[in-house]
């Protein structure tokens, strides 16, 4: 029998019976009875498998409606493991054996350099089978190479402190940490989520996000169908697709980070009737901060609130959020503490006050328990309880929550500290600027200097000197990029965020 605080248990508790629960482009929809049915039989299938409760299966599968329902199908009778189907064979190799996967669950058909990875090590194959006339999000799971039968250790629905999914943090500057998730730290997120968003049965949520990443899985999928509400499950982002899919789905809200947003708007003149009937009752954006300039745009454009939330892999994603009407929206924060406490942490573990600047530290029931196998990493980011998010920031008298910079990303200037993400908003602006990322190259005497990224609006243009003495308007001078790069694009991580870290270095400037 299922527990409550599992992810079949939420669902479960959440009902909807004949709703849409999973719907994609050209697809019949997916009932909530029916992702009940597939969660059940795929249980049961697993199990008959040999794997249960203990096992981890990766999952490398395109964007998508079997993607959403995969992960929570699996996630209700084992661990799940997505990872990245663009990543190469040895990035498969790592993943596969950092994890210990169990089994590897593929489309019929794939030809990922996951298979040969799998091979390699040894690990059976799942194939994940869609047949013609099945609903989006329906499939089975057929036995492939490796696969034996019989009964698992440990069958049946999981409990609440069973591992649900398995995550790597991105690992920009080391080697990335294994971060195992509990059932009852996705359940209490996707509540966490459902509450601060107001989610009911009559919302409809748009997913451009990856799915294989925690934004994707738990804010929009898994937050919707525990609120016995609808997720349209596009093929990954792609901004000249999204205003058709605003016409043909009429979602009541989406979720993105800023690049997306950023593109959306780009396209938004050409596609006004879609816009004037767009209807969204808010837009939400995480996982990266958003520029009260692109809040305030994006605003205009919908004519709905722009909720900007606080998330991480090792919270099960949300930790702070700003509140929908009749609460108070403060741009430029992250809001309010939304589900976890969040505190301000001195250096040696103290406790700050209000007005005090130092690291965002969280604890509560959606908060891994720790890094797998790397006491290390858990001596370094776990005090007194309370768990470190590397962010620097401060929290207000009203309780919202400001980002001053990661602490990683602070640039040290010759002893003066300088945060990115100032300098970002005041060159944003300036309105030739559409997107920038302030970033540290090396110094010879001072140790870092400050430079910037910048992309231009289309047919507006200014030269470096230009955009310098805008800046030196509204910064001190230490604070001033010594150095300006005009791009056509700035690079991207794997889920759409702006990568300050290692940007000198691919940019020729380290």
């Amino acid at each position: 029998m299922f527990q409550e605080n599992t992810i079949y248990g939420i669902l479960k508790a959440a009902g909807g019976a004949d709703a849409a629960a999973i719907s994609a482009p050209g697809r019949p929809d997916l009932s909530h009875a029916g992702l009940h049915a597939q969660i059940e039989r795929t249980v049961k299938t697993l199990n008959g498998f040999g794997i249960g409760r203990a096992d981890r299966l990766a999952i490398v599968l395109p964007n998508g409606p079997e993607m959403a329902s995969s992960f929570i199908s699996i996630a209700a009778g084992a661990s799940t493991a997505p990872l990245n189907p663009a990543y190469r064979q040895e990035e498969y190799e790592f993943y596969l054996s950092d994890l210990k996967a169990k089994a590897l669950v593929v489309e019929e058909g794939s030809e990922s350099p996951a298979l040969a990875a799998a091979e390699k090590a040894a690990i059976p194959i799942l194939w994940l089978k869609v047949s013609d006339g099945m609903a989006a999000g329906e499939f089975t799971l057929e036995a492939g190479n490796g696969i034996s039968t019989g009964a698992a250790k440990q069958g049946g629905f999981a409990e609440a402190a069973d591992e649900g999914l398995v995550l790597h943090t991105s690992g920009t500057t080391s080697r990335p940490k294994i971060v195992p998730l509990s059932q009852s730290n996705l359940a209490a997120s996707a509540r966490n989520i459902r509450k601060s968003l107001q989610l009911t049965p009559a919302d409809r949520c748009l997913n451009i996000m990856p799915l294989f990443h925690i934004h994707g899985l738990i804010a929009a999928v898994l937050s919707s169908l525990s609120a016995a509400a609808g997720v349209y499950c596009t093929p990954g982002f792609n901004a000249l697709k999204v205003y058709g899919w605003l016409k043909e789905y009429k979602p009541t809200w989406y979720t993105a980070v800023p690049t997306m947003h950023q593109a959306i708007m780009g396209r938004a003149k050409r596609n006004q009737d879609i816009v004037k009937n767009a209807h969204l009752r808010f837009v939400r954006s995480s996982s990266s901060s958003l520029p009260p300039q692109v809040m305030a745009e994006l605003e205009e454009i919908f004519g709905c609130p722009v909720v900007e939330a606080y998330g991480m892999t090792e919270a099960t994603h949300q930790m702070a959020c700003n509140p929908i009407a009749p609460g108070k929206q403060k741009p430029g924060t992250v809001g309010i503490a939304a589900g976890p406490e969040v505190a301000i942490m001195s250096k040696d573990g103290k406790i700050l006050d209000q007005g005090e600047t130092g690291e965002i530290v969280i604890r509560g029931d959606n908060v891994t328990r720790g890094y797998e196998n790397n006491p290390k990493a858990n001596a370094e980011n776990f005090t007194n309880g309370w768990f470190r998010t590397g962010d620097q920031g401060v929290i207000d008298a009203d309780g919202y929550i400001s980002i001053t910079g990661r602490l990683k990303e602070i640039i040290n200037r010759g002893g003066e500290k300088i945060s990115p993400r100032e300098i970002d908003e005041v060159l944003m602006d300036h309105p030739a600027v559409s997107q920038v990322v302030t970033f540290a190259m090396p110094h010879d005497k001072l140790g870092e200097e400050v430079a910037a990224a910048v992309v231009l609006r289309e047919g507006i243009g200014i030269d470096e000197a230009g955009l310098r003495n805008f800046a030196k308007e509204h910064l001190a001078d230490f604070k001033v990029p010594r150095k300006i790069v005009f791009l056509e694009e700035i690079p991207k991580g794997a889920t759409g965020k702006l990568q300050r870290i290692g940007l000198a270095e691919k940019l020729g400037l380290a």
